[in-house]
């Protein structure tokens, strides 16, 4: 562990006299969440808090199959699904009946022409809705789709609150197992759970260090994700904390614009994902959590594509495509890569830096602060960048994110591609009659991508939670939602805290 580990523990405890107060449970977070309003959330904070904040009529099983939540399903022909709402359902939080008026509002609002809402694109094979009694609401399609009902996981809004435009992404009001109590500053959220009216707060500490600073001293309970390698080794020793490890289907890639002249060359796509040694960087980054990945959707995924294999890490290759596309000693290959000012995607940046300049490639690391990050990446001012997809369920996502027509602002084609293959495939997929046709037409676009590299598949990151001994009931999820803070306890008293002579040095 580094000196200036040390030296911030030790002023940590010097200056913090007295604990913060016992009655809330306290949630680290490396990034605070953007928006809770669910129609319009697209960060990953924001979308796992407003799972907290509503109830959704659809969620997924393990495979990612959807399964019923507020309501169940029937397929009474292939353009008509009728939803019936459980007789046992919340209310919201303002105490007003949940009924099918609400769910027909909520995804009337982000159809409407003028919504904005990124979901609306794969929305927009529903015809109208129809609302039959206050339990019971239909589905008319445009066209068939098997896969409906999972595009139907979005949190459910009072009808009231949408015509008079409340302003749900600061003050939400849903009818999920967490009420908002209070967002007093951009960085610190506070939530009650309804079950026992159990204050959460969900504080944001973007460096990594600080956040394990603040756990070791008590200052947050808990905290998930987002730490490196040495860190986590750290907090493993200490017994006072307790570190948990679990497998997740979060999808990092190297991002390129296709339209650059450079990274729009395939040799040079090529060469860039044959440099990259992702074994290397998953040992001694992430201390193996995590699995080199071929495709987007996890093998294990009713869609995914088993057969693919992670690109092999091989200089001789990569030099052999940087030359093919006239780029050698004379000639080096310039390139500039993108991403967050987040400490670890800095490391990662940095080695994946060290590996293309093995192969012959100068590239030049730029990090932003997440809003300037991504407003350049959805404008597409990049030739190379870095992220990932989180908590994806349902291969909508490739249409969403591949589709010559989903360029930003209507999707996520933030490379531009354009390719006939891929749109015709995404057209065969979404006709599909059954589960089958559709993934193995899916299949074929994974297939059809990891040729093209518009991303460079990269890994799945495992999920680490860590929290102080007296926090118990918290269950890692593999999409990285909160879900387990609904069975999270907290044994209240004084928080025992770490000799700071007992840290040791590697």
């Amino acid at each position: 562990m580094s000196r200036l580990f040390f030296c911030c523990l030790l002023l940590l405890c010097i200056s913090a006299c007295t604990q913060p107060p016992d009655d809330s449970i306290r949630f680290g977070l490396a990034s605070a969440p953007a928006n809770l309003d669910p129609r319009y959330a697209t960060d990953a904070t924001s979308a796992r808090i407003n799972r907290l904040l509503y109830q959704r009529l659809v969620d997924f099983d393990a495979e990612s199959r959807p399964v019923p939540a507020l309501a169940t399903w029937e397929q009474i022909t292939p353009l008509h699904y009728r939803f019936h709402l459980k007789v046992r359902r919340p209310d919201f939080h303002d105490g007003t009946e949940l009924d099918a008026a609400d769910v027909a509002a909520t995804y009337q609002s982000i159809l409407a022409p003028d919504s904005g809402s990124p979901h609306a694109g794969t929305l927009q094979l529903i015809r109208d809705i129809s609302v039959q009694d206050k339990d019971t609401l239909d589905f008319h399609l445009q066209r068939p789709d098997p896969l409906l009902p999972g595009y139907l996981a979005i949190g459910i809004l009072p009808a009231a609150g949408i015509d008079r435009q409340h302003p749900f992404h600061e003050k939400p009001t849903g009818s999920g197992p967490f009420k908002f109590k209070d967002w007093p500053e951009p960085g610190r959220l506070v939530l009650t759970r309804r079950s026992d009216k159990q204050s959460i707060e969900f504080l944001k500490v973007g460096d990594p260090t600080v956040r394990v600073l603040k756990l070791l001293r008590g200052e947050i309970d808990l905290l998930q994700n987002d730490l490196p390698a040495e860190l986590l080794a750290y907090l493993s020793g200490k017994q006072e904390i307790q570190v948990t490890y679990g497998p997740g289907s979060n999808f990092s890639y190297i991002g390129f614009n296709l339209d650059d002249p450079v990274t729009g060359n395939l040799k040079v796509r090529q060469a860039i994902a044959h440099a990259i040694d992702r074994d290397a960087i998953v040992h001694h980054l992430f201390g193996n959590a995590a699995r080199p990945a071929a495709a987007l959707l996890p093998p294990g995924h009713w869609a995914g594509n088993p057969v693919l294999k992670p690109l092999e890490h091989n200089l001789p290759r990569a030099r052999s495509l940087l030359a093919e596309a006239g780029y050698g000693a004379n000639r080096p290959l310039r390139l500039s890569y993108k991403t967050s000012t987040d400490p670890l995607r800095i490391r990662i940046a940095t080695v994946i830096q060290q590996q293309l300049r093995d192969a012959g490639i100068e590239m030049a690391l730029q990090s932003y602060d997440w809003g300037t990050f991504y407003g350049d990446i959805k404008a597409g001012r990049f030739q190379m960048y870095s992220l990932a997809w989180v908590g994806i369920k349902t291969p909508d996502i490739f249409r969403y994110a591949f589709h010559s027509n989903s360029l930003p602002p209507e999707g996520a084609n933030r490379g531009r591609l354009h390719d006939s293959d891929i749109d015709h495939l995404i057209t065969v997929a979404e006709q599909g009659t059954s589960l089958a046709a559709q993934a193995a037409s899916y299949r074929q676009i994974q297939a059809r991508l990891l040729a093209l590299l518009p991303y460079i598949p990269l890994w799945y990151e495992d999920h680490v939670f860590a929290a102080r001994s007296n926090i118990s009931g918290y269950r890692l999820a593999r999409d990285g939602n909160y879900d387990g803070l609904l069975t999270t306890r907290k044994a209240f008293g004084k928080v025992r805290l770490s000799p700071v002579g007992a840290a040791s040095s590697p």
